[in-house]
């Protein structure tokens, strides 16, 4: 080899030195700063779900399209009021005298949401929607209108009935069942709110058996699925839908300080919908059980004043003397804990399970007795007149009246909660005859709270059949705020 060969050779070997003192010298450094580098090939990152396949979002396209066209938009004409116009001396003396008879209030319109639920024309909505309405439009998905009359309303539950005729091409929504509802499950919202048509808003169930005394009814019904899918004025009516499309509830109230929508929402149960409407169907009324007791949540607080030993089920307080419950032995200081195999975790399930039921029914009522034991009773349940027999529509002929819910506004005028106002009095029924005037609102009869018209015809009833004096001592206040004291003899 000559001497130029050897040089290279010679540089050769000297880069490959080079190279090896330098990579040892880099090991041994990152080894003393505790770093270890890789002998690995690096490879791309790639994510998949728990089970192993691939996550793809959820899509609620299905439900929606299923839906949508079986939501209506509720629109409603409220009549205009006369109100007597009443003088009043002090104003008189500064300002003059007043005009004297009657001024003519404003017309009113509002708007909500309704479910089809059958080919022939029914339509659920809330009765808070329509209450005190004089027309009500019903427009579908597809713009045709059609003018709906209310077949029935029921106030303990916030529910109505509506009826178009002759619309053909109807889309009923599928009855889903909210028992099998989940906490955390996907539900859909769809209705109207601020106007907007054909609205669909997704969430999550957030809890079962809410109660949130927004009912104004000695006797309602409370036991509202409560969501975080985005409700506003306007989709009061409307469906809530489970991912299959199948209703689950209807959205009825907003918990919100501002009036609209800030993070919950809740739904009357489909399964008490069904029962309200098939009860609005067949006798005009909803046929109302009752198991003939009051009761109290259970919290730790009660449970440890009351030694319990458990915080769920509903805390028997009284039991109704002669009712289904006394007949079966349900005593004061009884948990329920069980109706028909279905636990009561509080108040609001008892009160919607019994809400299931009409008066005849026996259900087993399953119990935890003061000393721990478990029994089941059979109850058989009664009506609110202590019978197990239908209830009719209310005749008020011997009165000679009719009568409607205090609207919002009057309620918020007069400064009221709640009351049943007297409207088209007869000169030959008892009312007129005691001088009780068209207009007069209702607040309290025999010393109890008069709400709205079932609260009116609850004591109404009990009166009829009392052995006792049959006797309605009623007070209540007039538009212009003057209070009124009557007493009804009905005999």
């Amino acid at each position: 080899m000559n001497s130029k060969g050897k040089i290279v050779v010679l540089v050769i070997l000297i880069s490959i030195l080079s190279s090896l003192i330098t990579t040892i010298c880099i090991s041994k450094c990152n080894k003393n700063k505790g770093i270890v580098v890789s002998q690995t090939p690096q490879t791309s990152t790639s994510f998949v779900s728990v089970s192993g396949e691939t996550a793809v979002p959820t899509n609620f396209t299905d439900a929606a399209e299923r839906s949508v066209h079986s939501v209506v938009h509720v629109k409603v004409v409220i009549k205009s009021q006369q109100t007597q116009v009443y003088s009043d001396p002090l104003f008189e003396f500064f300002f003059g005298r007043p005009n004297q008879g009657e001024y003519q209030m404003p017309e009113q319109k509002g708007s909500g949401s309704g479910v089809i639920i059958s080919t022939d024309g029914y339509i659920v909505t809330n009765n808070h929607v329509i209450e005190n309405a004089s027309k009500i439009d019903i427009t579908l998905n597809d713009k045709r209108t059609f003018t709906a009359k209310v077949v029935g309303t029921d106030a303990t539950t916030d529910i109505a009935l509506l009826k178009i005729d002759d619309a053909d091409n109807l889309q009923p929504i599928i009855l889903g069942n909210s028992d099998n509802l989940q906490v955390g499950e996907w539900v859909l919202a769809v209705g109207n709110p601020f106007n907007l048509t054909s609205t669909v808003t997704a969430g999550i169930v957030s809890a079962k058996a809410r109660q949130m005394n927004i009912i104004n009814s000695a006797m309602r019904i409370e036991s509202f699925i409560q969501t975080d899918a985005a409700v506003n004025p306007g989709n009061s009516g409307g469906a809530l839908v489970n991912t299959r499309g199948e209703l689950v509830g209807i959205n009825t109230a907003i918990a919100s300080q501002t009036g609209s929508y800030t993070g919950y929402s809740f739904a009357v149960p489909v399964n008490i919908v069904s029962k309200v409407v098939a009860d609005l169907r067949e006798y005009g009324i909803v046929q109302r059980a009752l198991l003939g007791v009051s009761y109290i949540n259970i919290d730790a607080d009660v449970a440890k004043e009351k030694n319990l030993s458990t915080v769920n089920g509903a805390y028997v307080m009284e039991v109704v003397k002669g009712s289904g419950a006394y007949k079966a032995g349900i005593k004061e200081g009884d948990i329920i804990i069980a109706i028909n195999e279905h636990n009561i975790v509080n108040a609001s399930d008892l009160q919607e399970k019994i809400g299931l039921c009409r008066p005849g029914d026996k259900v087993n009522v399953k119990l935890i007795r003061g000393s721990g034991k478990h029994e089941t009773v059979t109850v058989e349940l009664q009506n609110i007149s202590g019978t197990t027999e239908v209830v009719k529509s209310v005749d008020h002929t011997i009165l000679g009246v009719t009568l409607k819910n205090v609207s919002s506004q009057l309620k918020a005028r007069l400064g009221i909660n709640g009351g049943v106002q007297v409207t088209n009095v007869s000169r030959t029924g008892k009312f007129a005859q005691n001088g009780i005037k068209s207009g007069f609102i209702i607040l309290k009869i025999n010393s109890q709270i008069i709400n709205d018209e079932a609260d009116f015809n609850q004591v109404y009833l009990n009166a009829l059949n009392s052995e006792d004096d049959k006797v309605l001592f009623i007070t209540g206040i007039y538009a212009n705020g003057q209070v009124a004291h009557y007493a009804v003899n009905l005999e």
